[in-house]
């Protein structure tokens, strides 16, 4: 697990804010969007990698250079992670079920890739262990082009892990466009940091 720090919620800017929503009986909040993937896609298909772990990478990126997306709840507390890794879920061709998979983040696209695809490719259980607090939760759903995505929920207030899934891309005016969507604990993401996000992604996928 990543190292972290409790916050001082007497000074913290945010406390406020974090105790409303924290009360809320549905604290999370959602948003789906479109990204263009014309120049990632063809730049991770040249270098041979899987789509899927290079989008895990990419989201764990972005995720992890807005500090927002790595606040969380533990033992009752507010507390910020230095680094957050990723969890992901991965489809078992033969009996068409999924299994989750943690690997440490490694802030290197190939690099990642390989550790994941080894980990993932070892990994023989369904679940594993329990997933760290500090993670961040992708999922791709390479089969449809949705406009909405919904979640179950554990009943737990306090999970705070950001969800991340993508859809099918298609094509689009010559260019390849993906739906997208993150789902936060509102305690500490707002819309301002979901727009962050979003404007971080698509300068990565243009400039990678």
């Amino acid at each position: 697990m990543s190292n972290y720090v409790v916050i001082d919620e007497k000074n913290w800017k945010r406390a406020q804010h974090c105790a409303v929503f924290r009360k809320s009986a549905k604290p999370t909040v959602s948003f789906t969007f479109e990204v263009d993937v014309t120049n990632f896609r063809k730049r991770v298909k040249e270098q041979g990698l899987s789509f899927t772990l290079a989008m895990v990478y990419a989201v764990c990126k972005c995720g992890n250079e807005i500090e927002e997306f790595r606040y969380r709840f533990v033992d009752g507390k507010v507390v910020l992670f230095d680094k957050v890794d990723a969890t992901f879920t991965y489809l078992d061709k033969e009996t068409e079920l999924f299994k989750v998979v943690n690997v440490p983040f490694i802030d290197d696209m190939a690099e990642f890739v390989t550790k994941a695809k080894k980990i993932e490719s070892e990994q023989k259980e369904y679940f594993s262990k329990p997933t760290s607090l500090g993670t961040f939760s992708c999922s791709a759903i390479p089969w449809i082009t949705y406009t909405n995505m919904g979640h179950t929920s554990s009943g737990k207030p306090d999970n705070a892990t950001p969800v991340f899934d993508w859809g099918k891309f298609y094509e689009k005016d010559g260019y390849l466009m993906m739906p997208m969507s993150v789902q936060t604990h509102h305690s500490f993401v707002d819309g301002i940091h979901i727009g962050r996000f979003v404007e971080k992604i698509q300068k990565y996928f243009d400039e990678y």
